[in-house]
């Protein structure tokens, strides 16, 4: 027979690269709930200074910090808040003087990801240059939050996964209590680290400042406070699973894979998507059939291992000196004198996993359809890219589950060595491929799924030019490619309405091959200039030129930028 292992170890090789190719391109993290609108608007220029700010979202959220940047660039906490519902009332600082000023927001979504911005209104007249905010990616504190939450998969998964097989599969065995122990230690860890990371992460602090109680307590505020949490009670108790006997133990870690599927269904993407009933059972069956299967590999091969590798007893050794056995003969006596409880549990294992795939696989479906929506977005969003991988693993996963389960399970039952050697090792490459699935679901974390994407597409884009003569406040709706909505708001230089005759929007993309195109606008009832049909066909940094023909017949040309975003269901391919 030829042997294919290293084969099989350089595709596995090249596969593993592949994905963390494929990892590494996702550096920055997206809003998952969106911003709808503010009062005043972005780019609003009012006479007096507003009492309140009122922040609007696609989803319910919690404040983390707010604060108002002034023409000097200072900067005033905003302390005093009301959240209602999906809305945010802020009360202003009093006494504000002239100028053009940001307010600053950072809030933690209802899937316990915090998202961030700013809102740039003027009071009286716009400064030229608005206050600059920065925002800068901590490349530290992202690691972090990705290693955390694969830690704390491990823990669950494997850990409380592994209490339950060693209680319910393997009973009365110890092969792989040390396995299962040490990734229970790792998901104490990975607890720990969640917290301080998600809390650097809400607040955007580096991570010398982890030790702060204020980022210990936002953590804990967010939704993530509470998966942790719920996640840490599961782990503690399948660790006193592990160190009782009997039925108590038995039931210990029963409740541990409840609580492991209970902890996962209380935040992140899926969980927080409607309808939530659906989506959170999902969520629970999903990690609960996770668990199952993955927690009951590293003992049952463990075991398994130790089967076959069992040294012959002196009655073997007798009988091989009187005549001749075959080494299937060997090789079954080495089955049934090693660990007792191997064969029953594999024959337990492979009776129970179909359902449990089964139930896998059907969440697996309702979360990707709910969070998908549309086969274009598994190619065109880094969200769908990694849910392509992840299934492209699952399938090789379930390609080695149907060998154990029809082709290798019976003979290593049987007493089969050479089986039961093939069985071990593709149990251990089960293991491998799990976990890279867990590194894929842990850098979810960063990629928005295409449901929030479609809600962030609709957005407003906006470009404020500023020039001796003339302010626009240019807003782009949606503020994606296709067919938008193009409006302008004028303003003279001393920010006043200004008398405006006939106003064209002209736009092109340099570094798209795109020469200029025009458009007219038309006046509406608030005095604003828009073209209702606009057709942006690329998305990118489009340069944009107002033409103003004033009252006394005089050319005012405003020239800047705006940034258009993909679109959320396709790119439009049309040209002006």
């Amino acid at each position: 027979m030829i042997d294919r292992s290293p084969r099989l170890h350089r595709l596995a090789r090249l596969a593993m690269l592949a994905l963390f190719g494929l990892l590494a391109q996702i550096a920055v993290a997206c809003a998952h709930a969106s911003f709808s609108s503010s009062d005043p608007e972005d780019g609003a220029v009012v006479e007096r200074a507003p009492s309140t700010y009122t922040l609007s979202f696609s989803e319910p959220v919690s404040p983390l910090t707010l604060k108002l940047v002034t023409p000097d660039g200072a900067s005033i906490p905003l302390e005093r808040f009301k959240v209602k519902d999906r809305t945010v009332e802020i009360v202003a600082p009093a006494d504000l003087g002239r100028g053009t000023h940001v307010l600053t927001w950072r809030v933690t979504s209802a899937d316990g990801h915090p998202i961030g911005g700013s809102i740039v209104f003027s009071i009286g007249t716009a400064t030229a240059e608005p206050p600059p905010i920065g925002d800068e990616v901590d490349a530290v504190v992202r690691a972090g939050v990705l290693g955390s939450k694969v830690a704390l998969y491990i823990g669950l998964f494997i850990g409380v996964g592994g209490a339950f097989a060693s209680r319910w599969l393997i009973d009365g065995a110890r092969r792989g209590r040390n396995v299962v122990m040490a990734a229970l230690g790792i998901g104490i860890i990975g607890t720990l680290a969640s917290l301080a990371f998600q809390g650097l992460d809400a607040l955007g602090a580096p991570i010398a400042l982890i030790a702060e109680p204020r980022v210990w307590s936002t953590a804990m505020a967010t939704s993530v406070g509470a998966t942790v949490s719920v996640a840490a009670v599961a782990i503690a108790t399948a660790v006193a699973a592990l160190l009782s006997h009997g039925h108590v133990s038995r039931l210990l870690s029963l409740v541990a894979v409840i609580l492991t599927g209970a902890a996962l269904s209380l935040s992140g993407h899926a969980a927080a998507a409607e309808p939530q009933w659906l989506m959170r059972t999902a969520v629970f069956l999903h990690a609960v059939a996770i668990t199952f299967w993955v927690g009951a590999l590293a003992p049952l091969g463990l075991a398994l291992r130790a089967s076959c590798s069992q040294v012959e007893s002196p009655d073997v050794a007798q009988m091989q000196q009187k005549q001749t056995v075959t080494r299937t003969h060997v090789s079954a006596s080495r089955l049934r004198r090693g660990d007792p409880a191997a064969a029953a549990a594999l024959r337990r294992f492979s009776t129970i996993v179909p359902y449990a795939v089964a139930a896998l696989v059907a969440a697996g479906l309702v979360l990707a359809v709910v969070q998908v929506r549309e086969p274009r977005a598994l190619i065109d969003t880094a969200y769908g890219q990694l849910l392509l991988a992840k299934a492209g693993l699952l399938v090789g996963l379930f390609l080695l589950a149907a060998v154990n389960r029809w082709r290798l399970t019976g003979p290593a039952v049987a007493g089969n060595g050479p089986a039961t050697s093939r069985l071990v090792r593709l149990v251990a490459a089960e293991t491998a491929i799990v976990l890279l699935i867990f590194a894929i679901a842990a850098s979810w974390r960063f990629t928005p799924p295409p449901r929030a994407l479609a809600a962030v597409a609709e957005q407003a884009a906006t470009a404020h030019i500023h020039t001796d003569k003339a302010i626009a406040f240019v807003k782009a709706m949606p503020g994606r490619a296709g067919q938008v909505d193009l409006s302008v708001r004028l303003l003279d230089g001393k920010s006043q309405a200004l008398d405006a005759k006939k106003v064209t929007f002209v736009l092109s993309k340099p570094d798209s091959g795109i020469e200029p195109f025009k458009r007219p606008a038309e006046q509406d009832a608030k005095g604003d200039w828009r073209n209702e049909h606009m057709t942006i066909p690329l998305p990118g940094t489009w340069h944009i030129r107002i033409d103003v023909l004033s009252g006394d017949f005089e050319m005012v040309r405003l020239e800047g930028q705006i940034s258009i975003r993909p679109s959320a269901s396709a790119t439009i391919t049309a040209t002006p």
